[in-house]
């Protein structure tokens, strides 16, 4: 919320410092003590009367001005302004007794002409900076402190670069913008202060521009900077900036889409506003685009290597059918499955890529470098991961523009963070899936390419990939997506059995958790895959397990409860010796973790059902 300060003119700020130093003028005029000191008083009020008379003029006529500098200049010379009115009067003939209560000495007028002093510097530099002589078109960066900052040279710094920003030409626009960029860079503080002062409406300005490539990217970094902290990506989502980046990442060279996704992931990641208006924008179509560019190329000329003449001319005619037909369409993607990612391949671009604009960009991008390339796809990526995080609905989004095909595509081909970055997305997505059945039935049905794709590349990477980074959320995918799995997808357990004797305690822990929600009561099937983890000999595994660390030994723990309530008949449990490591897990595990306590008595309730034999033995036997 504005202050009052604020919601005045800035007309009306510069008019009561006038009017206060015409008090003064007056005053000195009637002084009938100290008359040389209050005409050096005088002297320096004329000085500052007739710099904020030329600042009026400036501002009145100004199209852009910057009102921050200029709003704590006027308030502070007022309050200048103020105390040499006080002094001044003092001075004027009154009775004997007045004079004796207000004595006035030497060293009261040296302190005003002080302050005066330090009005005159400041109204130097504020006229300096948005250079005034020259018809107000901006003076460029002004590294010189005014009194009013010598305590904080951040703050006028931060003036000058946010000046020029509004009021200079390009070179000097692009130069502030980079200056911003380095001190958001350091601190909080300085971040704080840029946003504080006004630095984002301009430096939003000069992205929106697009006036050039170098002022894109210099206020793009500025921007991204000033952006880990939920408050401040709040003030750039209230200047309209989502809107802003939306457009810059659709329709600019690939240097700026990549600054531009980048910032996507930053905002979204500290504030949820951000993400739901990213969403709101429609950002995921054009995230999907880039992320998807060339990604198909292989498929789509191993499929055309296929057909004949014929048949590819009979594709072309139906594509271009389509794109004339459609023009508009707001979803370029069809719901249903596509039959080969050829199709899918060549539909996209006729649909997405249709205007003269993208399509110049489509070209300058094919002739980009392969770094250039794969760092666009690292930042769309990212940015879709921190858009789907904890959102069901822009997951949902992601999956009707067909982005889990190009996701598995993209695991499969590549390594390194864009094969990170497409593990993390695909993992919130199914975690969102995990506790949205609608989302499950439509996104993840067995029967469904995308999810088909996904769930191979998922089990290569856990299968494939010594690596806990990219193993871990893989594993967390599977036992998300545990709930669509028939019984006799038993080969998507394997793997995960596997991981429990890993040698990382915390991937096999993870292990642990995802079969959990193969087995837990919630999952109708539990039984079934409760017999099919005893197959694949898990049980061994977990007993293991039950010597690791704290994290690994309670989360096999919880899965050896489930196996043993489910197949509590099993031989694999009673060879394994399952109902004593529950009963020693009963006196120490749960000791540390009560919540257990009623699902391991269960657990040893089943067992002995199906164990008094051994039960019978024990009791018998006398020492």
């Amino acid at each position: 919320m504005a202050t009052e300060l604020e919601e005045k003119l800035i007309e009306e700020e510069l008019g009561y410092p006038i009017r206060l130093s015409e008090q003064v003028r007056a005053a000195v005029d009637e002084a009938n003590w100290f008359k040389l000191e209050c005409s050096e008083v005088g002297k320096q009020v004329d000085r500052v009367s007739q710099m904020l008379r030329t600042m009026t003029r400036f501002a009145s006529t100004a199209q852009f001005l910057y009102d921050r500098p200029i709003r704590r200049v006027t308030a502070e010379v007022s309050k200048n302004l103020e105390r040499a009115l006080t002094l001044v009067r003092k001075c004027k003939r009154r009775s004997v007794l007045r004079r004796v209560v207000t004595i006035v000495s030497a060293a009261d007028f040296r302190k005003v002409q002080s302050f005066l002093e330090s009005s005159v510097g400041d109204m130097r530099w504020l006229l300096s900076i948005f250079d005034t002589e020259n018809g107000g078109s901006g003076g460029g960066i002004n590294l010189s402190l005014p009194p009013i900052a010598s305590n904080d040279p951040i703050l006028s710094w931060v003036w000058s670069f946010v000046a020029t920003l509004q009021m200079s030409q390009l070179p000097e626009k692009i130069e502030a913008a980079n200056e911003l960029a380095s001190f958001a860079r350091d601190n909080d503080r300085n971040k704080k202060i840029i946003v504080e002062e006004g630095g984002v409406p301009p430096l939003l300005k000069l992205l929106k521009d697009g006036a050039s490539l170098e002022a894109q990217i210099a206020a793009t970094t500025a921007i991204y900077n000033l952006a880990n902290d939920q408050e401040r990506v709040r003030a750039i989502v209230n200047e309209l900036g989502v809107q802003i980046i939306v457009q810059v990442l659709s329709d600019s060279p690939m240097v700026v889409q990549t600054q531009a996704a980048r910032l996507v992931a930053r905002m979204a990641e500290y504030d949820p506003v951000a993400q739901e208006d990213f969403a709101r924008e429609h950002v995921i179509r054009p995230l999907v685009t880039l992320l998807s560019f060339e990604t198909f190329v292989d498929d789509h000329k191993d499929q055309l290597s296929k057909q004949s003449f014929h048949s590819i001319v009979e594709i072309n005619k139906q594509m271009e059918k389509k794109t004339l037909t459609r023009p508009n369409s707001s979803r370029p993607y069809s719901n249903s499955n596509s039959n080969s990612n050829s199709n899918y391949y060549h539909y996209y671009y006729h649909n997405n890529e249709g205007s003269s604009r993208a399509g110049q960009h489509r070209r300058e991008r094919e002739n980009e470098k392969p770094e250039v390339k794969l760092s666009l796809k690292i930042s769309c990526a990212e940015a879709l991961w921190m858009l789907a995080k904890g959102s069901v609905l822009n997951s949902r989004r992601i999956t009707e523009t067909k982005g889990l095909l190009c996701l598995a595509k993209l695991v499969e081909k590549e390594e390194g963070e864009l094969q990170y970055n497409c593990l993390m997305t695909i993992m919130e997505i199914t975690a969102a899936a995990e506790y949205n059945a609608d989302l499950r039935r439509s996104s993840f049905r067995i029967n469904s390419p995308a999810a088909k794709a996904v769930v191979e590349q998922l089990l290569r990477v856990i299968r494939e990939l010594d690596n806990p980074v990219l193993q871990i959320p893989a594993i967390k995918s599977i036992g998300s997506l545990a709930r669509t799995f028939p019984a006799r997808e038993t080969w998507v357990i394997n793997p995960l059995v596997t991981q429990l004797s890993h040698r990382n305690p915390e991937l096999a822990a993870e292990a642990a958790i995802s079969l959990g929600k193969f087995a837990c009561p919630d999952n109708f099937l539990c039984v079934e895959h409760s017999k099919t983890i005893i197959e694949y000999n898990g049980v061994p595994q977990l007993m293991r397990m039950l010597r690791a660390n704290e994290r690994a030994q309670l989360h096999g723990l919880i899965l050896l409860c489930y196996l043993a309530i489910h197949a509590g008949n099993s031989e694999a449990l009673e060879q394994a010796r399952v109902l004593t490591a529950l009963e020693g897990a009963d006196r120490t595990v749960v000791a540390q973790h009560p919540e257990l306590r009623e699902l391991v008595s269960k657990a040893i309730d089943h067992l002995n059902l199906y164990q008094v034999g051994v039960q019978s033995q024990m009791h018998s036997f006398v020492p």
